[in-house]
């Protein structure tokens, strides 16, 4: 078991004041708004960022570099949080982005370009995966619905911030901007978080996995890469190509070779023995299905809306904010309800249900549909992420060891960036599949000189500058190609539908991370009585073949 050594008698306890609280809160909020807003705010920018650079055949590298470090990193800050303590490592997240993101401005061709992307994206992988760790830390689970509530809706606002802010930027000062923003945000959340991450840090003597190091990374990054191939490859994915074939087969054999070396190292990176915790399992199989179809479908709606509307880069963020507004409102709102309860259960099942119904509601896009009718569509949508997001997050969490509250959380968010890669590369190869087949009708029926350049040249000015019923029939193609593309999303939610009514319900403890650690105490009056400090309610020692012992809840409860 991984055991990070309690504070010493002689350091100073931290005391958990409200006060102390909502100070590190912020800084976790800025935080990750920080990293969560980058993953969005390029995309929109790319079409000039590629023509000021010249680089067009690296293009795809500027979005995937980014994301498999951001995959990469988060088991990494996880492990070392747990080991070694989170103050140190969310610092340095937070200076490698910030000093990531100067070096992704000052660019000057797209190799560089694509360098301080992937810097910025082992920034960015801590700032995720160490703010939710904290929270844990110093809020108990049984108070923790309301806080998570707010950082889910963080990731909700930046997803349509991000393209928003980011079209804003280009057509402004300059697509640099999308870069220079980060700088006043990165050094405002280093100072709060300097000041007010008081949080300990300790030697670990555990050895360091680098076996299994070495070989996530490797799996991760073909996992990466193999997803990605079409953006990537010009001439897609042909698997006579010995490149294509080959980096699968290297793939497999990562993944085989990390499966191995963690069952027989002492201190593994993702130790398998958390999949005997059926509450981990089940949340991060949710996530890795819920990441699939999430972004997925969050990937090609700003196209359609486009090319149908006629809205700029801009304009099509703003139609988007429906689904930010549904799932502020019900991650907020779930996270209260949480805290007042104490029931989790039927969050993520009803969240699963509504996202499951505006997946085919969203089967019926059309071109020449009412964007009202499109706003209630997408706020269905989030509204169900918003239920699901932060509450998986929150039962893991609630259902592992404290000392390995790091680890757990990581591999939850890793599962889910992994669903999200493969997802969204198999949701456009559909859709782009579909549109490319439906525009070749539409071009092959108009007259000769009617489609300027041809399907290749289309954007949303050329569009909707066409003739009719040619601009009718390019934008009925994209409603064509994305609406039925929906329904091979469906399966997978409801997949993780039925795993959701499988998860155990679990007493929320009343006792935050730290505390049970012996590192802090919630009650000033109680700092100098270490030796009374609780474990955690509701938890007992367990062995097992794997280690000294794992935490398991004995306290099930309703849902």
């Amino acid at each position: 078991m991984s055991s990070a050594p309690a504070a010493a008698p002689d350091k100073p306890v931290v005391v958990l004041t409200q006060r102390t609280v909502w100070l590190i809160f912020g800084a976790l909020m800025a935080s990750m708004f920080l990293s969560s807003l980058d993953q969005t705010i390029v995309g929109t920018a790319m079409p000039t960022i590629v023509g000021e650079l010249n680089g067009v055949e690296h293009q795809g590298w500027v979005v995937t570099a980014y994301i498999l470090a951001v995959a990469i990193g988060m088991p990494l800050y996880g492990k070392f949080g747990d080991l070694m303590g989170r103050r140190w490592p969310f610092l340095v997240a937070i200076g490698l982005f910030t000093l990531a993101s100067v070096g992704a401005a000052l660019s000057q061709n797209m190799i560089e370009l694509v360098l301080w992307r992937a810097l910025q994206g082992l920034g960015g992988g801590g700032l995720m995966i160490l703010s939710q760790s904290i929270i844990a830390d110093i809020v108990p689970a049984s108070e923790r619905g309301k806080y998570m509530g707010p950082l889910g809706a963080l990731f909700g606002i930046s997803a349509v911030l991000g393209p928003l802010l980011g079209g804003w930027l280009t057509e402004g000062p300059g697509w640099r901007w999308t870069f220079w923003i980060n700088l006043p945000v990165g050094v405002a959340a280093f100072v709060v978080a300097w000041f007010a991450l008081k949080l300990p840090s300790h030697r670990s003597t555990r050895p360091v996995d680098w076996g299994g190091i070495v070989t996530m990374a490797v799996a991760t990054t073909g996992i990466v890469l193999v997803t990605s191939w079409e953006s990537l490859s010009s001439s897609g994915y042909d698997w006579t190509d010995w490149r294509l074939s080959g980096l699968l087969v290297l793939t497999l054999a990562a993944v085989a070779a990390f499966i191995l070396v963690e069952t027989r190292v002492a201190e593994p990176l993702i130790p398998l023995r958390l999949f005997k915790n059926r509450t981990f399992t089940i949340t991060t199989l949710i996530g890795l299905v819920l990441g699939m179809g999430m972004f997925s479908a969050m990937a090609m709606i700003p196209t359609f809306l486009q090319m149908s509307t006629g809205a700029g880069v801009t304009e099509s963020g703003w139609l988007m904010l429906p689904m930010m507004a549904g799932m502020m409102l019900t991650s907020i709102v779930s996270g209260i309800a949480i805290s007042k309860t104490g029931k989790y259960k039927a969050y993520p099942v009803a969240g699963l249900i509504v996202v499951a119904l505006a997946m085919v509601w969203l089967t019926g896009l059309a071109g020449d549909m009412s964007m009202w009718t499109f706003g209630a569509m997408i706020f269905t949508l989030g509204a169900g992420m918003g239920l699901v997001m932060q509450t998986v997050v929150l039962a893991v969490q609630n259902a592992v060891d404290p000392h390995e509250l790091g680890t757990a959380t990581s591999s939850n968010n890793f599962f889910r960036e992994i669903g999200a890669a493969v997802g969204s590369a198999l949701f456009t190869t559909i859709f782009t599949t579909r549109l490319t087949d439906n525009l070749t009708e539409v071009f092959a029926g108009a007259p000769a000189g009617a489609g300027g350049g041809g399907e290749s040249s289309l954007t949303p000015g050329v569009v909707q500058s066409l003739p009719e019923p040619l601009k009718s029939g390019i934008i009925d193609a994209y409603a064509d190609a994305l609406a039925p593309s929906f329904w091979y999303l469906v399966p997978l939610v409801l997949v993780g539908l039925v795993l959701a009514f499988f998860l155990p319900v679990i007493k929320l403890s009343d006792v935050a991370g730290m505390v049970a650690r012996g590192e802090a105490v919630a009650d000033p009056a109680k700092a100098g009585a270490l030796d009374e400090l609780p474990v955690a309610d509701g938890v007992s020692e367990v062995s097992d073949d794997d280690g000294p012992g794992t935490r398991e809840r004995a306290d099930i409860v309703g849902s």
